[in-house]
């Protein structure tokens, strides 16, 4: 007798076999199902698989018989994956759903009869959240700094400083300024100062970076380029 060529494909419910017996007789066709063997006969033509891979339940498996093919629907008792068609694979490494609920054993019952007080659990501690490797700089708030540094500035003597209340003063506050800056906000300055020669100093590097910085002379001034 010859084996006839077959392959299958299966979910975790059910495997799919297809026997490639062109033209057969649904007449002559004979199947045979058991928990762990399945055969097939037609003429000449055998396909004999034992021991499955895994147990199937024969009431629930069947099969049809086309033009082409024959194909077979093995229902398993263990919902999984078998990877193969046969093999000594035991059944204990799928997980079994059985039809009626299991009985509630002493301990459970004996457990369910207990005050709520003496089966209370007391609440799991809430972790903190891991902190990040690498935290992200927080933006400064530009303005609050502003405002705090002209807010600090103590008054110097013209003694102490010729220029009081003059460049001086302006110098250091942007110096501070600048200091204190993250890099996209150092580049900002840095651009805008350079492009509009001097006229404008901006700390937004999102808006400076999109295009030139226009030079914006102060009211009532006209700026005029150096003749090279």
């Amino acid at each position: 007798m010859a084996t006839i060529r077959h392959e299958f494909y299966e979910t975790d419910e059910k495997l799919t076999l297809s026997i490639f017996d062109k033209g057969a007789d649904p007449e002559q066709v004979k199947i045979t199902f058991e928990p762990r063997k399945f055969s097939y006969v037609n003429g000449e033509k055998t396909l004999v698989l034992e021991p499955l891979r895994g147990q199937i339940d024969p009431s629930k498996s069947d099969y049809t018989v086309g033009k082409v093919k024959v194909e077979v629907r093995f229902a398993k008792m263990a919902h999984g994956r078998w990877g193969a068609l046969v093999g000594d694979s035991p059944d204990r490494k799928y997980i079994y759903l059985p039809s009626t609920p299991p009985e509630r054993s002493p301990c459970l019952a004996a457990r369910a009869a207990r005050p709520a007080s003496d089966t209370a659990l007391a609440p799991a501690p809430v972790s903190a959240a891991p902190a990040s490797s690498a935290p992200r700089k927080p933006r400064k708030n530009w303005d609050g700094i502003t405002s705090e540094i002209l807010n600090s500035e103590k008054p110097v003597s013209p003694d102490q400083d010729p220029n009081a209340g003059g460049d001086a003063a302006v110098n250091e506050f942007f110096k501070k300024l600048y200091a204190d800056a993250d890099e996209d906000t150092r580049r900002a300055m840095m651009k805008s100062y350079s492009e509009s020669g001097g006229t404008t100093l901006s700390t937004n590097w999102d808006e400076v970076k999109k295009s030139k910085v226009d030079v914006k002379p102060p009211e009532g001034s006209e700026w005029k380029k150096w003749a090279a």
